[in-house]
């Protein structure tokens, strides 16, 4: 199968390539290669360019992925257990747009809300017990409000009761590749077997954005008003980076402040992970941090397009087959 291929280039490495093919590249030029200019001592002193290390942020985990690659930018712990609180909410998300798209449940579907969902305790999108709500609303109340009322009533809605959906959960979580992960409940209530790794969150949020772009969309909106009662966005990059189009906060007393960020500029995309930062401010600074680190060092080459021929080679003495 011929595909589209992109690979991750320093951007420094990258202008240097195109300084030495007569072209521009980013702002400025860096120096030819020792050995690639001629022979001469004063070429061959030439400081080498590199790329700086990554910023040194307070939090206890972190990731910064190219998400068309999926290279790994900068990390810390990136593979270490951690608390995900409302990070949750975006595998439960995975697992209504899988519903979605397989026709299993539709947007217009009206949801009961059962008691249990109603009952949840911390952020809450405020449905009441026994009211029916679509299901496009109660998305919004999950990703915009961080409802755990809302999320519970999906994932009651996809799977019948809350620990059948869990169990679905952990299956995507498996099919993904997220090694490192587990989940008790769909909403990030604190368990002790409730975890998940930065590495694992920036892959389910890479899955989303690459499967799910018609539903992606909702990450980015800033505000959702139910019942009355209009809730922000808890992720404030939306105001502070328009490149930003997501993705979800968390947080507990005992998980910290967490988020993962997500923005694309010239065609890259990058996603971020934060966890376990002390105040909002912390985890909006360091994911900022991160992106620009990524999107100022690094860039995204194109090596073909689908459907692009590489060469042609002369055959002799071959016969030409119909296709």
């Amino acid at each position: 199968m011929i595909r589209t291929e992109r690979i991750l280039l320093p951007v420094l490495l990258a202008s240097l390539a195109l300084a030495l093919a007569g072209c521009s590249g980013k702002e400025g030029t860096a120096p030819a290669p020792a050995d690639v200019t001629p022979a001469a001592s004063a070429a061959q002193a030439a400081p080498t360019t590199s790329i700086p290390p990554p910023p040194q942020l307070q939090a206890r985990s972190f990731i910064v992925m190219d998400e068309g690659s999926g290279r790994v930018l900068a990390a810390l712990e990136p593979d270490s257990r951690q608390e995900p609180a409302s990070l949750t909410k975006l595998m439960t998300a995975y697992g209504v747009f899988k519903a979605l798209k397989e026709g299993r449940i539709k947007l217009t579907d009206n949801v009961t809300i059962s008691e249990h969902a109603w009952k949840m305790e911390g952020s809450k999108m405020f449905v009441e017990v026994g009211k029916q709500v679509s299901v496009e609303n109660l998305i919004q109340g999950m990703i915009v409000q961080s409802g755990n009322d809302a999320t519970v009533a999906l994932a009651e809605h996809v799977a019948g009761t809350e620990p059948t959906f869990v169990q679905m959960m952990n299956n995507y979580a498996k099919q993904l590749g997220m090694t490192g992960s587990h989940f008790t409940n769909s909403a990030g209530m604190p368990d002790p077997e409730h975890y998940m790794t930065a590495r694992d969150a920036a892959l389910l949020a890479s899955a989303v954005i690459r499967e799910f772009p018609q539903y992606y969309k909702w990450y980015a909106q800033r505000e959702f008003t139910w019942n009355g009662i209009t809730q922000q966005n808890r992720n404030g990059l939306l105001w502070r980076d328009p490149t930003v189009d997501g993705v979800k906060t968390g947080h507990t007393e005992t998980a910290g402040y967490c988020l993962i960020a997500s923005a694309k500029r010239d065609g890259m995309r990058l996603v971020s992970v934060v966890m376990g930062t002390d105040s909002m401010k912390a985890r909006e600074d360091a994911s900022a941090a991160l992106l620009n680190y990524g999107f100022n060092f690094y860039e995204s080459k194109l090596v073909y397009a689908a459907g692009t021929p590489l060469t042609k080679v002369k055959v002799w003495k071959g016969s030409r087959v119909p296709v």
